[in-house]
């Protein structure tokens, strides 16, 4: 069973998704909290599998609290939830280690990919957000740590780069073009490598600086 920590300080949003993952066979909230300090003392009690945030929250916001646990060197695998207005966030969740980005009206089965994504190592950019995203980022650049001389990449490369810009997993992207999980794999290694990217968001908003998505 996944245990999860929900924290959402607005009380409906936090019972619909709490309703929603009780639907799941293998996913439980385990504990809930309606602002940021409640969050960080959670987490730190309880440790568990994936924290799933709203970037806003009162007395700390989402990435306060992420940012918090890694000095201390208690972060656990995070997924924040967002608005559209809230695209600036973005980077500085990524700077803080974020592992997935949703909306709030995320529909269950969105909701629980990203979440067992996240538990197997997997990074999840919502979709929805992308288009945004790209105007953001070309429009002012990314400002976290990448190679600065990336190497090209391959056409195959740059398909899986596409499906890995909109939120599918390994096995999804190995679906779709009809590669093995394994390959697929190797291909994000080396899309990571060529473009001195730590994860595969950066990896994406690299990509999204250079061009090629």
């Amino acid at each position: 069973m996944i245990k999860i920590l929900f924290a959402e300080d607005q009380t409906i949003v936090r019972r619909g998704i709490v309703g929603l993952l009780d639907l799941t066979p293998d996913i439980r909230v385990v504990a809930e909290a309606g602002d940021g300090n409640e969050a960080f003392e959670l987490i730190r009690k309880i440790h568990p599998d994936v924290a799933l945030l709203d970037i806003r929250m009162p007395k700390r916001t989402g990435i306060d609290v992420l940012q918090e646990l890694n000095r201390l060197g208690e972060a656990v695998p995070t997924v924040f939830l967002t608005t559209f207005d809230e695209d600036p966030l973005f980077f500085q969740a990524v700077q803080a280690g974020a592992r997935g980005f949703l909306l709030k009206d995320v529909s269950l089965e969105r909701l629980a990919e990203t979440i067992r994504a996240v538990v197997a190592g997997e990074t999840v950019l919502q979709p929805a957000l992308t288009e945004r995203v790209v105007r953001l980022v070309r429009r002012q650049g990314t400002d976290f740590e990448t190679s600065p001389n990336p190497k090209r990449l391959t056409p195959r490369e740059l398909d899986v780069l596409r499906l890995v810009a909109g939120g599918y997993s390994n096995q999804e992207i190995a679906t779709t073009l009809r590669m093995s999980a394994g390959s697929v794999k190797n291909h994000v290694s080396s899309i990571l490598s060529k473009l001195g990217a730590r994860d595969r968001t950066r990896a994406v908003l690299r990509a999204i600086e250079l061009g090629y998505l």
